[in-house]
């Protein structure tokens, strides 16, 4: 117990946290040259992950924590549908319009109540 006083045992668990680490993206680099990414499996793989970003976005659109929690929900899917009609209005050069202006639609309704 004495050892975990002294703080060795936050350093060595530090180390074999960034030797897993770097090990796996070693393995991955190593490996990356060898797959095909027009395969069925990365295929779903891409899929997998389009839905879990659009999963958690709704999440935390419908069910918010903290701050965000206290806008009502009208209002946030209200600034969701004005970000997305900011993005689909420009063809190019869309996501950081659309994300301002979700942003300062949100801190304006903070401001104003």
């Amino acid at each position: 117990m004495d050892f975990y006083v002294q703080g060795w045992g936050v350093w060595i668990a530090l180390v074999a946290a960034c030797i897993g680490t770097y090990v796996c993206r070693a393995i991955g680099v190593l490996l990356s040259g060898r797959i095909n990414q027009s395969s069925e499996i990365f295929r779903w793989l891409a899929a997998v992950t389009y839905a879990m970003v659009a999963a958690l976005t709704v999440r935390l659109i419908v069910l918010p924590v903290g701050l965000l929690a206290t806008i009502p929900l009208g209002v946030r899917i209200l600034i969701c549908v004005l970000s997305i009609g900011v993005m689909l209005s420009k063809p190019t050069h869309r996501l950081v319009p659309a994300l301002l202006t979700g942003t300062l639609l949100l801190i304006l309704y903070g401001a104003l109540y």
